[in-house]
Parts: C-alpha cells; structure tokens; sequence
C-alpha cells in the first residue's frame, strides 16, 4: 500500500474543511429526501402484508369449501344408507332386526342434522372472511396508491440527486486519501458524536462555530498560524480560521457547481 504524502499542516486543515464540505453537502442532500426512504420501505411491508393475508383469506376460504363439499358428500351417503335401511326393514324376520335397523335409520339422519349444522357455520365463516378480504382490498388499494405517490416523491428527489451524491463521496473518499489515516478516524469520530456532522469549524466571532464559548486571543492567534491542528475544548471539534474557511468554501462552491 502506498505512504500517503507528506503535507503541511495548512494543508491538512484545507483538506479536512473541503473534507467537511463535502460531507456537510452530502448531509443536505440525504436531508431533502428526509424520511421518504423509510416511509416508501413501510409502504411496501404493509401493501406485502395486505396482500399476504388477502392470500391467507382465499386460502381459508377454499379450505372451507372443501369441508363443505365433504359434509354435503357425507349427507348424500347418509341419504343413501337410510334408503338401503329402510329397504331391509321390509324384509325383517323380527322385530329386533326392524329396532336394529330402526337405530341405524336414527343415527344416520343425526348425521345428517350435524353435517348440516357444519355447513350452516361454514358458510358463516366464509361470508365473514369474504367480508374482511373486501374490506382489506379496499385497505391495499389506498396504501399501493400511497406507495405509488411516495415512490413517485422519491424517484425525483433521486433523479435529482443521486448523481451529485454518487459524485460528492467519491470526491469525499478523493480528500480522504490527502489526509493521514489518523485524522482521518478521528474526524469521523468527532463527525459521528456532534450535532449536524460538523466536525471542522471556522472560528466566528471569536468562537467555535456553533458555540458561544469565547477561544482565548492566544489561541485564535495560533489558530490562524496553521501550524498545528487546534481542536475546541468544549465540543472536541477541529478549528480553522475564518479566512482558510473562506477561501475553502469558495473553491469547493466551484466544484459542488461543476457536479451538480
């Protein structure tokens, strides 16, 4: 792997304020699609969910089609074994034979008084599901039209800035590569635990950008040396003169232009 070159302090303070540039651009951009990513992701979960237990109605639905099918085919054998019944009890020797016959007959039609009852229930149940399954297609129609818009949303943010985004953190990885892997992590640490992402900071007004805490003359003055890189004792963040910041924003304000 090659040693990365050797800089000047000054110059890594350029680098990592263009560093925090670009990044700060790339926080704006994922800023205006805002929470449509996530709201699109919870859309599709939800219009899959619909539609996986509309798939789990008709499922059921056609489970208790069956049974019904099967309770009718159970009457239509009952029917047929108390006319065979009733056929033998012309033809009884006794009247055991006839009670016999008499008890089957009996149990037979309970038969089918049960089964009857079962497809009443049934088709209680089916009407019931067919309901909810109305009822949930009218729920998937208004959440995939949902969907639809907030895709739509997100399809022209993207369109309009995916590309300056694609650009930006290859440049960032660019800017990376001129600074040494030291301040590098200890960039994206201090990135990763303040508020907005901003760890690179111009003094302003004789403060840390962003703080009302005063930095001492003498250390706005050595600040403004470049000699060595200066953080904030309150937020941790590192500083850079007005001056350097302005230059900065200028040149980089070009290059934003160039890939927008």
């Amino acid at each position: 792997m090659a040693t990365k070159k050797e800089i000047t302090v000054e110059e890594k303070l350029r680098a990592l304020y263009d560093l925090q540039l670009i990044d700060s651009r790339v926080d704006e951009i994922r800023n205006v699609r805002g929470e449509l990513p996530l709201e699109v992701e919870d859309l599709e979960d939800e219009v899959l969910g619909l539609k996986t237990r509309i798939d789990k109605l008709k499922s059921d639905v056609e489970t208790i089609n069956f049974e019904i099918t099967a309770k009718k085919n159970l009457i239509e054998e009952s029917k047929a074994l108390i006319k065979k019944y009733n056929e033998q009890q012309k033809n009884v020797r006794n009247s055991r034979e006839f009670n016999s016959l008499s008890k089957e007959v009996e149990f037979q039609e309970l038969e089918i008084q049960l089964a009857e009852k079962h497809i009443k229930e049934f088709k209680g149940q089916i009407e019931q599901k067919k309901e909810v399954i109305s009822q949930t297609k009218v729920n998937l129609t208004e959440r995939e039209t949902h969907l639809k818009h907030k895709k739509g949303e997100l399809d022209a943010i993207m369109s309009e800035t995916e590309k300056e985004e694609s650009a930006l953190l290859k440049k960032s990885e660019e800017f990376e590569e001129k600074i040494e892997d030291r301040l590098v992590k200890a960039y994206k640490r201090i990135r990763s635990s303040v508020k907005n992402g901003l760890a690179v900071v111009p003094v302003e007004r004789g403060a840390s950008g962003g703080s009302f805490f005063t930095i001492p003359p003498q250390v706005q003055v050595e600040i403004a040396s470049r000699k060595k890189i200066i953080t904030d004792e309150h937020s941790g963040r590192i500083l850079v003169d007005p001056t350097l910041a302005e230059e900065e924003s200028e040149k980089m304000q070009k290059i934003f232009s160039s890939i927008s």
